[in-house]
Parts: C-alpha cells; structure tokens; sequence
C-alpha cells in the first residue's frame, strides 16, 4: 500500500477532498489502496482508482490541474508548484487516482 507524507496544505487539500489526483515522481507504487500521512501524525485513507505513468506534462494537463493542485488558477500555476517539490520534472512520473474511505 503507498504511503506518501504530504505537506500540511497539501493533505488539508486531502482531507478536505478538493485533491483526487496525487502525483509523484517515479514509477507506480503496488497496492490498491493509499495514505496519506500529514506532520502531525494524522493520516487518511483511500481507494486507488487509476493509476497512470508519463512525462509530467502527459499527467498535468488542462483537465486534470485541478485534481492536482485545487488551488491553482491555470496549468501553468501548477506546474510551477510541482518546479518547487521537485528540483527536476524530467523522467517518469505516475498520477494516482484515488477516493477517501468514508468513516
């Protein structure tokens, strides 16, 4: 099962389900399901989906930024938050797909 530590904001967005789509960089994970772990040792849980690999530019489109970065206003926007997690967004990446478990 991935486990993936995220920054505050970013499992806020989580949590809160206006994220749906996590992408990192690498190959896929083996699992179904995925965690989401925050600093202050919370965590959720979901169902994967989908699972997909590529260039980030495959990944991060106009129909899935939204998914990705909730709080971006363009793909530009977003693809200029990944530049800061990710010092190189050269090589393969893999979105996941996913939905929370309800309590």
């Amino acid at each position: 099962m991935p486990g993936f530590l995220t920054r505050k904001e970013v499992y806020d967005w989580i949590k809160t389900k206006r994220k749906t789509i996590e992408l990192r960089k690498g190959n896929p994970r083996k699992g179904e399901e995925i965690v989401f772990l925050s600093g202050r040792n919370e965590w959720v849980k979901g169902k994967i989906l989908r699972k997909r690999e590529g260039p980030l530019d495959e990944l991060l489109t106009a129909s899935s930024f939204k998914k990705i970065v909730p709080t971006a206003r363009s793909l530009d926007e977003a693809k200029a938050f990944m530049r800061k997690i990710y010092p190189t967004t050269e090589g393969t990446f893999t979105s996941y797909e996913f939905e929370l478990e309800t309590k």
